[in-house]
């Protein structure tokens, strides 16, 4: 692919998560944002007081698409609009980087694969933990061979700010998120088939709205919600202004099996009082684990010798403290996109991976649903396959 000299970026949803397509914005380096679409006014201002005031911004996401002086997009509004804004983007000629997760159904993730295949353009998704220093750190010790053959991964993700970021607005009602084992869970999910190599077949799961149903100050529906996370919204029980509708998990453990023959688990839960990601890897040969997934206070410990429990691993490997968005993820990925666009070349992750993270919280989501039923994940044709997948690093 030929090296683009400028490529020039638009932010649909230019608030919140938005922020982090700042990051893009390098006039030096032949990338520079233009163009934002948000439904309210303060991050439309902030964006033309940090980046011009001959910048471009609107209420409407569709006259930002139909700007010809857009070449692609950040996509990064609310899950359940993912699906409609990336298919208008795609048909209008954009190149998108979506925010995970894909959509909030398998169909509405197919039904953007699909367009992007048709279209022939670039569809790159935020799974941002791909490039964590800790994820890459374990990434590497299995490839290397240092716990042998991978056999078994599990993740205890422990959202101590749940309460606060995900039962005080949209995500809490099931008709816009499906459920939390995708707004929290895709990021889990998709480490845990990148770590193993494989994809899940089948999966089963519990859960439960075990906490939050139990609080009666609630906002009116025609409040937004305030998400903000504060410390002293503790105990949980003690939250006030949650959402009209709450009918999604507070906790939920799903089993998957890989298509390589790996077992998996991962377990959620939104009332913790710490907040923090801990992944195990089993192999023939030994085991890995991260103590830590912030900045500057990450440890990986590595046990490949017969021995009695000890808390000191037989190798550990501190990670170096890195204070940008997500412990360098950020900067990270809105790099490998920008690049990806300008000048072709290798990424770390692709839509399939994306779509298949997607696919099992949502099986996981209907098995809780429906009597912890087992549910087989779909399959996506082979030619989709093989066109998204041929960018991908080996």
């Amino acid at each position: 692919m030929p090296e683009v000299n400028e490529i020039r970026i638009g932010i649909i949803g230019a608030g919140g998560r938005g922020y982090l397509a700042h990051h893009a914005n390098k006039p030096e380096e032949g990338s520079r944002l233009v163009a934002a679409a948000d439904k309210m006014d303060a991050p439309l201002k902030i964006f033309k007081e940090k980046f011009g005031e001959d910048t471009f911004v609107t209420h409407d996401y569709k006259a930002l698409l139909a700007r010809e002086d857009v070449d692609a997009v950040f996509i990064t509004a609310p899950d359940f609009l993912h699906e409609e804004m990336a298919v208008d983007a795609l048909n209008a000629g954009k190149h998108v980087y979506l925010e995970k997760p894909m959509a909030i159904s398998i169909e509405g993730c197919d039904r953007i694969l699909k367009t992007a295949y048709d279209k022939k353009l670039k569809l790159y998704l935020g799974h941002n933990m791909r490039h964590m220093p800790f994820v890459q750190k374990m990434k590497k010790l299995i490839d290397d061979g240092a716990i042998g053959q991978v056999k078994a991964a599990w993740c205890r993700h422990f959202v101590g700010y749940g309460g606060d970021a995900y039962f005080k607005d949209w995500h809490a009602d099931s008709s816009k998120s499906t459920s939390l084992l995708l707004q929290k869970g895709a990021h889990d999910i998709d480490v845990i088939h990148w770590l193993c190599n494989g994809f899940t077949s089948r999966v089963s799961a519990m859960g439960g709205l075990t906490l939050y149903d139990q609080i009666t100050d609630r906002h009116s529906p025609d409040e937004r919600g305030c998400a903000t996370w504060k410390w002293e919204n503790w105990p949980p029980l003690s939250q006030k202004g949650m959402n009209p509708i709450m009918d999604v998990e507070d906790i939920s453990m799903m089993m998957m099996r890989l298509d390589n023959g790996i077992f998996a688990s991962y377990q959620q839960c939104h009332y913790t009082p710490d907040g923090w990601r801990n992944y195990t890897l089993i192999g023939t040969e030994g085991r890995i684990e991260n103590f830590g997934d912030a900045s500057g206070d990450t440890v990986i410990k590595l046990w490949d010798r017969r021995h009695h429990y000890q808390d000191k691993g037989d190798a550990e490997f501190y990670l170096p403290c890195n204070l940008e968005g997500h412990g360098g993820g950020d900067p990270n990925i809105v790099a490998e996109f920008v690049r990806y666009i300008k000048e072709g070349g290798k990424i770390k992750t692709s839509p399939i991976a994306a779509r298949m993270s997607v696919a099992a919280g949502y099986q996981a989501a209907m098995s809780i649903r429906s009597n912890n039923t087992p549910m087989d994940i779909p399959a996506l044709p082979k030619e989709w396959i093989e066109y998204f997948n041929k960018d991908l690093e080996a």
